[in-house]
């Protein structure tokens, strides 16, 4: 039997933010930036790359580090982190990394004959005289790269406009010749920043960070992080260089917009910056994201969703789960790690990730150390959402808690549904079982569970008996 795809689909001790998902062969590979548990800033991490088959999107691989952050000339004393990568194939077959560093404002590139293997440092984008992107009058900062080629050409978009930041006017595309270093077109703006955007169709989700593109059928697609930051948003056009047209939001790390649950201006999570991309994988697209760890912006792990593109080519805003890549619900039986929890709240809603008390997504030990995460600082009106599953036969549930605190754990199968199980918990330093007797009606639903009472609990698992 194949492994049942979660989100995170990474293991729960690694940190890549920033995914950037591409099919190479029979395989999906994603590259991203890579985070530290406990990290004090983004990006600390040497680039590595996980893979898994595309017949099998429960199954990742570690293909160890392609790339460390010493070999740019620019930072041989590791001073400066990697900021978000992006991966493309050129015109020789080669595979190109694009990135910058968190303290200059160029274009570095390495290259590497296999899609995870050890890149090397090629070289800086410049233009014909030599000189740097970003370091030219006129120029404004690079940032974010990514890139599409398509025959001799590369595409390659860059930009971060901060708010209220009247000196950056936008999300950015330069075209380079095939040498994949040499602009053979000079930057245009694709998408507005925000003090930019009023009259353009972008108001309320101009273009932020994350710029990444992907192509379907004659339609180029603008994947963008907005002003918002919660937002994965996109674009559209027949050209790569212009007339990009607002598409609407495809996900929000707090839910969001979703309005089919919930109201739309509720969140059921503390979100924060987001960035990803698009990916095909065996006639199916996805869209990866990350979601905000260990009560800090700077713990980030990647999660995906099956998306459904329009006959128009129009896609609407997808739920956050926790069985994004699984092809449908997760098995209504067997134990569950609680760092699948897609929705972490409390009755004080909040859009970002903020107060170092609230509830979180955490794991014991280091940075590296391959241990499962579980929920923390959980306190009177902590909700943990779970969705979705195949409930059949579900007669038992069993939670498994520690920590000091008089409460009970209340189960529903929907956000705002009817308590159908109650778990009375007491003060416990080791991870003690609860197991309660609740029938769970059957059908796809979600695993709801509240915590009322005293105190400050964690939350390792919770188990789904058949009987």
């Amino acid at each position: 039997m194949k492994k049942q795809a979660f989100n995170p689909y990474l293991p729960s001790w690694e940190y890549i933010p920033d995914g950037e998902p591409y099919v190479f062969g029979d395989r999906v590979y994603v590259y991203g930036s890579h985070d530290y548990f406990n990290g004090c800033v983004f990006c600390m991490g040497d680039y590595v790359c996980y893979s898994a088959p595309v017949d099998d999107l429960g199954n990742w691989r570690f293909e160890g580090t392609i790339y460390k952050k010493t070999q740019d000339p620019l930072n041989q004393d590791g001073s400066m982190c990697l900021y978000a990568p992006d991966v493309t194939v050129g015109p020789d077959g080669r595979y190109y990394l694009y990135y910058v560093l968190d303290h200059v404002s160029v274009v570095s590139v390495a290259v590497c004959d296999t899609p995870a293997g050890e890149y090397e440092f090629l070289g800086y984008v410049h233009d014909r005289d030599g000189v740097r992107l970003g370091e030219r009058p006129g120029d404004e900062p690079q940032f974010d790269p990514g890139v599409l080629t398509e025959g001799e050409v590369t595409y390659l978009y860059t930009g971060f406009c901060g708010a209220g930041d009247e000196s950056r006017h936008g999300a950015m595309c330069t075209v380079l010749e095939a040498d994949m270093l040499t602009i053979r077109e000079e930057p245009v703006f694709v998408a507005p920043g925000s003090c930019y955007s009023q009259g353009t169709g972008y108001e309320g989700h101009a273009f932020f960070e994350a710029p990444s593109i992907r192509k379907i059928k004659d339609t180029y697609y603008f994947i963008y992080s907005s002003q918002v930051m919660h937002e994965l948003c996109y674009a559209t056009s027949k050209n790569p260089t212009k007339d990009f047209v607002y598409g609407g939001v495809l996900v929000s790390n707090c839910d969001m917009h979703i309005d089919t649950y919930k109201k739309a201006e509720m969140t059921v999570a503390y979100g924060g910056n987001n960035h990803g991309s698009m990916v095909e994988i065996s006639g199916k697209w996805y869209i990866f994201y990350h979601r905000q760890t260990n009560g800090t912006w700077y713990s980030r792990q990647g999660c995906a969703e099956e998306l459904n593109i329009l006959p128009d080519g129009s896609i609407p805003q997808v739920e956050i789960t926790s069985c994004g890549l699984n092809g449908g619900p997760l098995r209504g039986e067997g134990e569950y790690p609680a760092y699948l929890a897609c929705h972490l709240f409390t009755e004080e809603p909040s859009i970002y990730v903020a107060h170092p008390g609230w509830p979180k997504i955490t794991q014991d030990g280091r940075d590296g150390d391959e241990i499962n995460g579980y929920i923390a600082n959980i306190y009177n009106s902590t909700t943990a959402g779970f969705k979705y599953f195949d409930f059949q036969g579900v007669k038992k549930v069993a939670l498994y808690t520690r920590g000091y605190g008089t409460g009970t754990f209340e189960l529903r199968t929907s956000i705002h549904g009817e308590v159908l199980g109650r778990f009375i918990m007491h003060n416990t330093n080791i991870w003690t079982r609860y197991e309660q007797e609740v029938s769970i009606p059957d059908g796809v639903g979600c695993i709801y569970l509240t915590y009322v009472g005293h105190g400050n609990v964690q939350l390792r698992s919770f188990e789904l008996i058949t009987e």
